[in-house]
C-alpha cells in the first residue's frame, strides 16, 4: 500500500467499504486535531491505520513506512535515513471508529545519524465504549540526529477507553529526542503513559505530558530519564488536571549516571471537586559533577484568577476550565 499520491486517490482505493472506512477514520483524525487535507494531498510522509486495517501508507524519500497487520493491530517500522532532513512532519493517524475492540500497535522507530525528523501522531477512538488500545514503541535517535514527536489523543464523550502508550527510548551521542503528549479534549478513561529514556554523551531528552481527567477518569503517568553519558540532559514535564471523581498518579525518576549531566523533573496539577492528585519523584545520582532537581505543585486553582473571570462574566465552571486549560498550554 505504498503511494507516491493522495491516499484517497490510489488505485484498488474505490470500493464502498474502503472509502466509507477511509473517510470515517479521517473524521476521527480531524476530531484528534489533525489535518485530513494534508494527508489527502499526499506530499508528506503518512500512515493511517484503523483497528487492524492498514488504509494507506505515503513515503517520502528519506523516510520508509512499513506497516503490515495483526490479528489485534498492526506492526510499523519507521526509518528516517542517515542525514534526511524533512521540510514536513511525518504524519501517523492510529485510530479505532469501532464502539469496542483491541488496538496493538508494535512500532520501531529507527531515526538515521544526522537525520532532522518531526512527527505529528494522532491516536482517536471518537466511539469508545469498551475499548483498549496498546502502544509499544522502540525509539532510537542517531548520533547528531534529532526526532521531534508530538502525540495528540482523542478518546470520545464516553470514557470507554483504556490506552497504554509505553516507549523505550535510546539517544545517542549528540542526539536529541522531543515528546510531547497531549489528551485535553473528551474523556480520558483509563490512561497508562510509560516511557523511559536513556541518553549518551551529550545527548538530550525532553519529555512533555498534558492530561485533563474528568468523570472517574483514572491517569497514571511513568517516566524514566537515565542520563548515561557525559554532558548528557533531560527534562520530564508533566501538566495535569483532575476534576469530579478523577485520579492522576505520576512516578517520575532521574538518574544522573554520568560527569555533568544535568536533570530537572517539574510537575504541577490541578486539583477539582472530588478528585485526587499523587506526584512521587525518584532522584538517583551516581556522579558528583552530576545535578538532577525537581519541583512539583498539587493544588486548586489560583482563587485571585478565579474571581477575576467570574467578574468578567465566566460561570465558576467555565473560569475554571479556562484557568486549566491555561495551565496545560504551558508546555
Amino acid at each position: 500500500m505504498e503511494m507516491q499520491q493522495p491516499l484517497d486517490a490510489a488505485v484498488g482505493r474505490d470500493s464502498i467499504d474502503w472509502t466509507r472506512e477511509y473517510q470515517a477514520i479521517l473524521q476521527a483524525y480531524e476530531q484528534a486535531g489533525g489535518s485530513p487535507a494534508v494527508l489527502r494531498a499526499g506530499r508528506v510522509a503518512a500512515l493511517v491505520v484503523n483497528a487492524n486495517r492498514v488504509l494507506g501508507i505515503i513515503n517520502v524519500p528519506g523516510v520508509t513506512i512499513d506497516a503490515e497487520p495483526l490479528s489485534d493491530g498492526v506492526q510499523v517500522r519507521i526509518v528516517a535515513a542517515p542525514g534526511a532532513c524533512l521540510d514536513r512532519p511525518v504524519h501517523l493517524c492510529f485510530g479505532m471508529t469501532a464502539e469496542t475492540g483491541v488496538q496493538r500497535v508494535i512500532a520501531d522507530y529507527e531515526i538515521g545519524a544526522g537525520a532532522q525528523v518531526e512527527f505529528l501522531a494522532h491516536c482517536t477512538f471518537p466511539n469508545a465504549r469498551d475499548l483498549q488500545h496498546t502502544m509499544e514503541a522502540q525509539v532510537h535517535v542517531g548520533e547528531g540526529a534529532c526526532l521531534r514527536y508530538t502525540e495528540a489523543h482523542y478518546h470520545g464523550p464516553y470514557g470507554g477507553v483504556v490506552v497504554e502508550a509505553c516507549a523505550d527510548v535510546t539517544v545517542a551521542a549528540g542526539g536529541r529526542y522531543f515528546s510531547t503528549f497531549s489528551l485535553t479534549h473528551g474523556r480520558v478513561g483509563r490512561l497508562l503513559i510509560d516511557y523511559t529514556a536513556d541518553v549518551d554523551d551529550s545527548g538530550v531528552v525532553d519529555l512533555a505530558s498534558t492530561v485533563y481527567g474528568t468523570g472517574n477518569d483514572d491517569i497514571e503517568v511513568r517516566e524514566a530519564v537515565r542520563l548515561n553519558g557525559r554532558g548528557a540532559r533531560g527534562l520530564a514535564k508533566t501538566r495535569i488536571a483532575v476534576r469530579d471523581q478523577a485520579h492522576s498518579r505520576v512516578f517520575t525518576t532521574a538518574e544522573g549516571n554520568a560527569p555533568g549531566t544535568r536533570g530537572h523533573m517539574d510537575c504541577a496539577e490541578i486539583v477539582r471537586g472530588n478528585a485526587v492528585a499523587k506526584n512521587v519523584p525518584t532522584v538517583i545520582v551516581r556522579n558528583d559533577s552530576a545535578h538532577i532537581t525537581h519541583e512539583a505543585a498539587i493544588g486548586s486553582v489560583n482563587q485571585k484568577e478565579l474571581e477575576t473571570l467570574m467578574a468578567r462574566g465566566l460561570d465558576e465552571d467555565t473560569a475554571v476550565d479556562v484557568i486549566i486549560r491555561g495551565m496545560l498550554g504551558q508546555l
